[in-house]
């Protein structure tokens, strides 16, 4: 079921990341011969699903050991099946059919402490998250997103370097550009063509045990761009 559906998102999307506008990647080389498990993907965020959407088609492509690049959609034909990605459960479950089908397509469904629809809010922190995470990484390659939200300049969430302080992943963080300009906020409709869309894979690692909190998120930051938390964020 995984298979078909993310063949079908697939060929949908295609033409958005490479006729209607360009996607540049760089740094795939870099992830090419990571292992099948256990491989965290952090990066800015900037439209609901379309972000996660490319990084599939990247992965895919990738999977056919072709580096940078998704010119040549012969990938979907046998996609890697070992992904998943960290996603809101308010988003996917109410907002519309068309996440509902995507979320079949991976998500690890959590439920934020900090921001619910649309607003900011004080709740319970979702106990299970971590493990659901956990779960996934132990089988295969999990993309999460450290901002929690596409609302620009967001910074880090502490809970991304607790739960890599938790799993002791390998850790590629990722910079992507261009979503924001070209999709509307989900990511499923074009806003504006010809726009050239970015994903950078820098290097992975591996942090330390001794590694704190703060280290662990300095150090994502400075690969991702994506700002410091308040030291009095959770």
């Amino acid at each position: 079921m995984k298979r078909i559906i993310v063949f079908i998102l697939g060929w949908l999307t295609f033409a958005r990341l490479s006729i209607y506008n360009k996607t540049e990647i760089k740094g795939t080389e870099k992830i090419i011969d990571l292992p099948r498990e256990g491989v965290l993907f952090l990066s800015n965020h900037q439209t609901y699903f379309m972000d996660v959407i490319c990084l599939y088609h990247i992965f895919f492509s990738v999977k056919w050991r072709v580096n940078n690049s998704i010119r040549f959609p012969f990938y979907l034909l046998a996609p890697r099946s070992r992904l998943f990605y960290v996603a809101a459960s308010e988003t996917m479950k109410e907002d519309g059919f068309l996440p509902r089908v995507f979320s079949l397509a991976g998500a690890i469904l959590v439920n934020r402490s900090w921001r619910a629809h649309g607003q900011d809010v004080k709740r319970e922190v979702d106990l299970e998250a971590q493990a659901k995470v956990i779960k996934g990484l132990n089988f295969g390659w999990v993309v999460s997103f450290p901002q929690g939200t596409t609302r620009p300049f967001a910074p880090i969430r502490k809970g991304t370097a607790h739960l890599i302080k938790a799993a002791n992943p390998i850790v590629v963080p990722v910079q992507i550009n261009g979503f924001r300009r070209a999709f509307d906020k989900k990511g499923f409709f074009l806003k504006k063509r010809n726009t050239t869309l970015s994903v950078e894979f820098k290097d992975p690692i591996r942090f330390k045990e001794s590694d704190s909190i703060e280290e662990i998120c300095q150090r994502i930051s400075e690969a991702t761009g994506i700002p410091m938390a308040d030291p009095n964020a959770n």
